[in-house]
């Protein structure tokens, strides 16, 4: 069993919309979701990013928005800003939640908040997880906020999750649609880049419009990361990255996760869950293609996407790394796009 290092899941937004089955979501699994304990164990799910990912406060029909994503071309409105007074609260309570997951598993689990202590946990069969923010909305334009977090373990960050904040613009998902949909970062965005790089947290690129992305690459001084994103040339969605995006990240040793949402792996931008391992694979080969094969990894988006039907949750990890071994990669090459490259990513960032 070859440990796989995860690069984006959503299991923090499961528990937080369900905080009274708590237990049974994170300990013994609830027969729904992609991600509970005993399952990553049986995947051999060795850590990853925990999402601290807030719903937008104004009700949508969910329904409807998977029905148009389903038939393609679609283009789908942002939600408003949120602001950092309502943010607040949920995302204190998702970390508060990350906490407990913690105290919970009784050594199962721990959260890590440097590169030394994910490869101790790995040493040791525990489960290593980081904090990270998806879109910033519970950080204020004076990043008060941001330092406390940091104190809490947060140790990754999004500017955006695709709904405008104060720091920056993200896509909208489009299909077809490149993602140069808006302006930049804005000055605060600019402030929270610099220090996000004084603090060691990482930035997600994930979710970040071009011009954003071309501002964070021209300010940051850390390598340049997508946890869960895919290519653009192969699935032409806003979400995916281009080959000139993808040569950026190279130049800055930096990393990009696979995606695992079908919408942003099929050529046609169809949810099509019964797609099999190809596309996944052939995201893969580009990816390794543009980026080299010391700067590519998985990033899933767990609890938070449709999913090919052949890898069905994180119990199916290791069919996964079978079927790598069927497309002719050697174990070296596995392991690297497992786990190896997401630690030597996270010590170019964090430090040692």
């Amino acid at each position: 069993m070859i440990p796989v290092f995860d690069g984006h899941n959503d299991l923090l937004l499961r528990l937080l919309e369900a905080p009274e089955k708590r237990r049974e979501i994170w300990l013994t699994g609830e027969g729904r979701g992609q991600l509970d304990l005993p399952r990553m164990r049986a995947g051999g799910f060795a850590g990853g990013f925990f999402a601290i990912y807030l719903p937008s406060p104004v009700a949508h029909d969910d329904a409807d928005l998977m029905a148009q994503m389903a038939n393609p071309p679609y283009r789908l409105p942002l939600p408003a800003l949120m602001d950092a007074t309502e943010a607040a609260d949920p995302a204190l309570r998702a970390a508060s939640l990350m906490l407990w997951m913690e105290r919970a598993s009784e050594g199962a689990f721990r959260i890590c908040r440097s590169a030394g202590e994910i490869r101790a946990a790995m040493a040791e069969g525990v489960i290593a997880g980081i904090m990270h923010m998806e879109g910033a909305e519970a950080i204020d334009a004076d990043l008060d906020a941001l330092h406390a977090f940091h104190a809490l373990g947060l140790r990754s960050l999004g500017p955006v999750w695709s709904r405008p904040t104060i720091f920056g613009h993200g896509v909208p998902f489009a299909f077809p649609s490149s993602p140069d949909t808006g302006p930049g970062l804005t000055a605060a965005g600019k402030r929270l880049v610099a220090e996000c790089n004084k603090l060691k947290i990482m930035i997600d690129l994930s979710h970040l419009n071009e011009k954003g992305f071309d501002d964070v690459a021209a300010l940051s001084d850390a390598p340049l990361v997508a946890t869960h994103s895919n290519a653009h040339a192969l699935c032409p969605s806003s979400r995916n990255l281009t080959d000139r995006q993808l040569n950026i990240i190279r130049e800055s040793r930096g990393m990009v996760g696979l995606n695992y949402a079908v919408s942003f792996l099929t050529p046609d931008g169809r949810k099509d869950p019964g797609c099999g391992w190809a596309p996944m694979l052939r995201h893969l080969d580009h990816l390794i293609e543009r980026l080299g094969e010391d700067h590519v990894g998985l990033g899933s988006d767990f609890d938070g996407a449709e999913i090919p039907d052949v890898l069905g949750d994180v119990a199916g990890l290791q069919g996964f790394i079978g079927a790598m071994r069927d497309h002719g990669w050697g174990e070296d090459l596995i392991r690297k796009i497992a786990h190896d490259n997401w630690l030597g990513v996270l010590e170019r960032t964090f430090g040692a």
